[in-house]
């Protein structure tokens, strides 16, 4: 099997940028080697959707919009009614999902070679991710954990919060390296650091 390349290509290039001066407001990083599996549940099946994901993850999930979980490299959370992102570092998620799935309770739908990852952490990430996306990024508005579906211009983007100050963002991979760039743009200004 073909390993995926990065996107990000000559873009990607490692060191602190911008108005660093007063220290690094974020740290973007490409996240790799990940299983990116989309869940949809037909309507009347979403409970035995969401418990199947938990047995197959370990990751439990109530029905409530928007809600995810995080546990480590692995990670689950709905961006509309009935669908949901299932990330893990693991090659047989898709694998463990279709078991654990019929087609009479849903699709699976593996993203994993469609999707870049770009993890951005620091103090002022909130702050640059509110540049780019007209949504709330505060903790009371985007819990720990939650995720949700948003544009930058035509750039769809699914993003997860994942603790305090990091969320991960998956971009379809044509659109990652025009996406870095706007990253970096945005960040010029409380400066970051690429690792």
């Amino acid at each position: 099997m073909a390993e995926p390349q990065s996107p990000l290509g000559r873009t990607f290039i490692p060191g602190d940028h911008g108005n660093s001066a007063a220290g690094i407001g974020v740290t973007p990083r490409e996240r790799k080697n990940l299983s990116i599996i989309q869940v949809t549940a037909w309507p009347d099946t979403i409970p035995t959707v969401l418990t199947a994901i938990g047995s197959a993850t370990g990751l439990v999930l109530q029905n409530k919009p928007g809600l995810g979980r995080v546990a480590g490299e692995k990670s689950v959370f709905g961006f509309a009614p009935g669908r949901y992102f299932v990330v893990s570092a693991t090659p047989d998620l898709e694998s463990r999902l279709r078991s654990a799935i019929s087609p009479g309770l849903g699709t699976i739908i593996d993203l994993t070679h469609g999707r870049t990852v770009i993890r951005i952490s620091g103090p002022r990430s909130e702050w640059v991710l509110s540049k780019l996306f007209a949504i709330d990024f505060s903790e009371h508005a985007f819990p720990i954990a939650y995720g949700r579906a948003t544009l930058h211009h035509d750039i769809h983007t699914n993003i997860q919060r994942i603790d305090d100050e990091t969320f991960d963002l998956y971009v379809f991979r044509t659109f990652a390296r025009s996406f870095w760039q706007t990253l970096g743009h945005a960040a010029e200004e409380v400066g970051y650091r690429v690792e």
